[in-house]
């Protein structure tokens, strides 16, 4: 598994995998923090993948400079070792319940008529697609998504909202993201779920975590009502 080394800090090494948003470097990335995760380095007390590197932070009176040395992270992810047994994938797969269009998706339109589709389609092609988290980001527990039909990517908006509602689908160029909260936000939204993304009471806080797979499963607003009244 090729990778550079970077050191951010006396407590941060960064792990470079590749360089943009590539969803088989992606791929590398969550491979080896699952790894990583298997391994239990010393000292090792956070792994945070994004979408070409992967960020290591140790605790410095508790590993040794070997500990975070090319050499150990080398070993511990199989690097060059023919007889090493790769970590399975042990995957979820998570439903999201989307009402698209309308109130809750004032995009879709939009994004439909610069695909050449109709809104049916559009929301038949992404509600298709099988997602996955890059990485967790912009908010807590907003996640990055990338699998998204070629057909459906447009650019930012060009005027930003300053208020985005809470579990609003968007679409950001070649990406797929879910607001957690009321936020700001340039990208397009073409529908919303009842699902809270966030909640810090919850353990883990964050409904999505980076390596998740994600699936979108068009809803009326009758179903939207009644998740949302479960859920509050």
């Amino acid at each position: 598994m090729d990778f550079s080394i970077e050191l951010l800090a006396e407590d941060a090494l960064l792990l470079r995998f590749g360089e943009g948003i590539d969803i088989d470097v992606n791929a590398r990335v969550h491979a080896a923090a699952r790894t990583l995760r298997a391994a239990m380095l010393p000292g090792l007390i956070d792994i945070a993948p994004a979408y070409a590197t992967l960020l290591l932070r140790f605790d410095p009176f508790a590993c040794s400079a070997c500990d975070k040395s090319r050499n150990a992270l080398s070993q511990a992810l199989g690097a060059g070792n023919q007889e090493a047994s790769p970590i399975p994938d042990v995957l979820r797969e998570i439903i999201i319940p989307t009402c698209y269009g309308g109130e809750h998706g004032p995009d879709l339109d939009a994004v439909a008529k610069h695909a050449h589709l109709s809104p049916d389609e559009a929301i038949a092609r992404h509600a298709a697609a099988e997602y996955t988290v890059a990485m967790l980001g912009f908010a807590p527990g907003f996640p990055y998504l990338l699998g998204l039909d070629a057909a459906l990517h447009v650019p930012r908006r060009a005027n930003p909202r300053t208020r985005v509602p809470a579990g609003s689908i968007a679409i950001g160029g070649a990406q797929t993201g879910i607001y957690p909260r009321e936020l700001p936000g340039g990208w397009h939204l073409i529908g919303r779920t009842p699902l809270t993304l966030f909640d810090p009471e919850r353990d883990p806080p964050c409904l999505l975590a980076p390596g998740d797979r994600v699936r979108f499963r068009a809803i009326d607003t009758d179903e939207f009502s009644r998740l949302a009244e479960h859920t509050a």
